[in-house]
């Protein structure tokens, strides 16, 4: 059978982030980035569509987007780039946002929450994906929900969206025919759907180590390979936890964006938020027990070491006692004047030998 080919655990690398020591002492709602993506271009997307339409329209600046909250069909609105806090500032004014709000959007370290306004919704959430040479990615994502418009925040480009936008070009399924808060749904559900995918590379990734434990192909970087497996499922539920309280509130919100229609495609990502948490909960059980494993097996390593040793020595014991003896300087030793007795005693010691290794086989200790 051919080996199982052993995963890659990525380098942790550690990144400067804008320390949140910057908010220290600011104004309550003055928009201050805190993250790591400081040379992030700005890019502005946005796709207006409805059941008959649908434009897409890359924008060279932020004044361009200001009409499409006043427009009449669904307007998505995707801003890259959270360093340019001038540029959300400006679109957070022109479209009511509340400064806090600002003020959040640009703070990667806020949370995953959701806060209700009279005339929008404000949701927080994590965007996840693994990257081979980076590890685990952890993107800020902001959502605003407007009565027929959803503005994303994100911090760079790169997002998990490209099936939500599939489905917009194809008019593929009910998202051209709904309002703004289905499009709303099918951001966070696809955000939702991919912590599956994360999910089978971390299950993955576990099932390559508990084969090495048990296959005893332990090595000196698998406690690091561990750790690291630790802080990732770790820092994976810090995100996720929050979600079931989120949707929960979105749902009992009764908020004038949010429509009956919607409830029961919510209901349905309650309970794929749960299913994700139980999973994550499960992994994090089964990472915490693999150190277990590990010292079990490194454990029975040294007891199979010492238990060689222990035998070498108990044999060499009573052979060590002979050749003491008739190693003493002492003039009148009996059989020193034996003309064979120095083949007798190695024929004796031998024996002895022979018979241990016989015990201690019929002991099934070797």
């Amino acid at each position: 059978m051919a080996a199982k080919k052993k995963i890659k655990t990525p380098p942790r690398i550690r990144k400067k982030r804008l320390s949140a020591k910057a908010t220290i002492g600011q104004v309550p709602g003055v928009p201050v980035y805190v993250g790591h993506k400081t040379e992030s271009e700005l890019s502005i997307e946005v796709i207006e569509y409805n059941k008959g339409m649908l434009e897409e329209r890359h924008l060279s600046s932020i004044e361009e987007a200001y009409p499409f909250v006043e427009s009449e069909p669904v307007s998505w609105i995707n801003i890259n780039g959270l360093s340019h806090t001038s540029v959300i500032e400006k679109i957070g004014k022109r479209y009511g946002i509340h400064p806090l709000v600002v003020e959040d959007i640009v703070n990667t370290q806020q949370r995953p929450k959701v806060e209700e306004f009279q005339d929008h919704l404000f949701v927080v959430v994590k965007m996840l994906h693994m990257d081979e040479e980076k590890g685990l990615i952890v993107e800020h994502l902001s959502l605003v929900l407007g009565s027929h418009y959803v503005i994303s925040f994100q911090e760079a480009e790169g997002d998990v969206f490209d099936p939500v936008r599939t489905r917009l070009r194809g008019d593929k399924g009910v998202i051209r025919s709904m309002r703004s808060d289905y499009l709303l749904y099918a951001l966070m559900d696809a955000v939702v759907d991919y912590y599956f995918h994360l999910l089978d590379e971390i299950g993955n990734r576990i099932e390559s180590l508990e084969d090495q434990l048990f296959e005893d192909q332990t090595s000196e970087e698998m406690p690091t390979e561990i750790q690291s497996l630790k802080r990732e499922i770790l820092r994976i539920r810090r995100a996720i936890s929050p979600l079931r309280e989120i949707v929960s509130r979105i749902e009992k919100s009764g908020h004038p964006n949010i429509s009956e229609k919607i409830m029961l495609y919510l209901s349905d990502l309650q309970d794929h938020i749960i299913q994700v948490s139980e999973s994550i909960e499960i992994y994090r059980e089964m990472t915490w027990s693999l150190m277990d494993m590990y010292m079990t097996a490194i454990s029975n390593k040294m007891n199979t070491i010492m238990k060689v040793l222990t035998i070498i020595a108990t044999i060499f014991i009573p052979l060590t006692f002979i050749a003491g003896i008739y190693g003493m300087n002492f003039e009148y030793i009996p059989e020193l004047k034996y003309r064979n007795g120095y083949f007798i005693l190695l024929g004796i010691m031998l024996l002895i030998f022979l018979a241990m290794l016989y015990y201690f086989r019929r002991k099934k200790w070797l």
